[in-house]
C-alpha cells in the first residue's frame, strides 16, 4: 500500500505578506539611514561655521586689543585724539558697502565681501564690483581676508586692489562654501576710559553657508535665515548661518 506523503508551501498571500513586511522594514531602515545621515551633515556643517566664528573673533579681538582706540562711524576717515599729546593719529579706518567691507586697524587690515555679492559676481561671471585681489590673481574671490598693511592704504583708497602674497584667506571655501553676510562694529561715548585710554567696542557679524536659494530674510528681524524644513528649497542638511556678537577692547597697545 503506498503511502501519500502531503508537501506544505506557503500560499499566494502568505507569500505576499512576507513581502510587504521585509519591505516595510527596508523602507524604514533607510529612511533611518537618511535622517541620521542629515543629522550629521547638518552637525558638521554647524561645527565648521562656530570654528570659523571662533578663528576671526580671536583675529578682530587681538587686532582691535594692539591699536588706539578709534571712530568705528564708516566714513572717509576714522581718526582718535591722543589725550597725552592733543595731536591727531590716524589709527583706523571702516568703510562698507553693499558689496562688502574694509576695516583697517594699523598693523593689519580685514577685507570681505558679503555672499550675495559673491554669488551674483560668479552668476555674471564679472569680479569687478567686488573687493578684489590685483591681476593676475584677480580671478579669485575674497571672502575674509586679513593683509599686512601697517599704512592703512586699503581703507585710505577704498578702490585699491589686495596684493594676493600680503592676504591670508580666514574662510576656507572647503566642502559648505562659508560667507560673511553681514557686519557691524560700532561704539559709544560712555565705553571711552579717558584716563587708561581704551575703548570697548561691539562687533556683530553673521556667518553661515552660502547656498542663496536656501537663504531667506526674517521678515520681523530682516535678518538672514535658512528657510524653514518646510519650504520646498530648503536645505535643511547643510545650510547654516549663525550670528556672532563680541566685544573687543583697544588701548592695550603699549605707549
Amino acid at each position: 500500500m503506498n503511502r501519500v506523503v502531503k508537501q506544505h508551501g506557503f500560499t499566494l498571500i502568505e507569500l505576499t505578506l512576507a513581502m510587504g513586511f521585509v519591505a516595510v522594514l527596508l523602507i524604514a531602515i533607510a529612511m533611518t539611514v537618511i535622517q541620521i545621515g542629515d543629522i550629521y551633515n547638518r552637525g558638521i556643517t554647524l561645527k565648521d561655521v562656530n570654528q570659523a566664528g571662533r578663528s576671526i573673533t580671536s583675529e578682530l579681538q587681538r587686532s582691535i586689543a594692539g591699536t588706539t582706540p578709534f571712530d568705528a562711524d564708516p566714513g572717509a576717515g576714522s581718526h582718535y585724539i591722543s589725550m597725552k599729546t592733543k595731536s591727531t593719529i590716524l589709527t583706523s579706518y571702516i568703510k562698507q558697502d553693499p558689496v562688502g567691507g574694509r576695516l583697517c586697524l594699523g598693523q593689519y587690515s580685514y577685507i570681505w565681501n558679503y555672499g550675495k555679492a559673491l554669488d551674483d559676481a560668479a552668476k555674471m561671471h564679472d569680479n569687478s564690483s567686488l573687493n578684489a585681489y590685483a591681476s593676475p590673481n584677480n580671478g579669485l574671490q575674497i571672502r575674509f581676508v586679513k593683509v599686512s598693511d601697517p599704512g592703512a592704504t586699503y581703507c585710505a583708497d577704498a578702490s585699491k586692489e589686495i596684493v594676493f602674497s600680503d592676504a591670508t584667506e580666514l574662510l576656507d571655501v572647503g566642502q559648505h562654501d562659508l560667507v560673511i553676510h553681514n557686519f557691524k562694529i560700532s561704539t559709544a561715548d560712555s565705553a571711552f576710559d579717558a584716563t587708561t585710554e581704551q575703548r570697548l567696542y561691539s562687533i556683530e557679524f553673521l556667518l553661515g553657508t552660502n547656498n542663496q536659494s536656501a537663504l531667506t530674510t526674517d521678515p520681523d528681524t530682516e535678518v538672514i535665515i535658512c528657510r524653514p524644513p518646510s519650504d520646498p528649497l530648503a536645505d535643511p542638511s547643510y545650510c547654516s548661518v549663525v550670528q556672532f556678537d563680541i566685544v573687543a577692547r583697544a588701548g592695550n597697545a603699549a605707549k
